[in-house]
């Protein structure tokens, strides 16, 4: 089982979902703008991720410009034909797309939105022992 990693960036493109073989499989390619701690923005980190099978329609809620929070795993596999040299192609598969500062409720909390209690009947905090 491969380690779970997270990024935070700015959606640069987001492709369509493609299907490759005869047996159905799918994969979603999407570019993020890595943003946040230690990302200088004068030296532009671009990442490209990809989305499998059901994962696909994750990027259906998301546009060009939003930030969000990626969490992936890193895989690679090792390729080779007779006669050529070895090849080892590295994937980032997502599992996990969300907006960033988002809570894991799903809602984003401003605590500036919430107002004070609103002054009611008078309460007797007084306890009766």
């Amino acid at each position: 089982m491969s380690k779970s990693f997270e990024a935070q960036g700015i959606i640069h493109s987001i492709d369509q979902t493609r299907e490759y073989g005869q047996n159905g499989f799918t994969k979603r390619e999407f570019v993020i703008k890595l943003s946040g701690d230690g990302e200088n923005p004068d030296y532009p980190n671009y990442v490209a991720l990809e989305l499998i099978k059901d994962k696909c329609a994750l990027m259906d809620a998301f546009q060009i410009g939003d930030e969000v929070q990626v969490t992936f795993n890193l895989s690679g596999r090792l390729w080779s034909a007779p006669g050529k040299p070895e090849k080892c192609f590295t994937s980032l598969q997502a599992w996990k797309v969300e907006r960033a500062g988002v809570q894991p409720g799903g809602q984003n909390y401003d605590m500036g939105a919430f107002s004070a209690p609103s002054a009611g009947p008078a309460f007797d905090d007084d306890v009766p022992f």
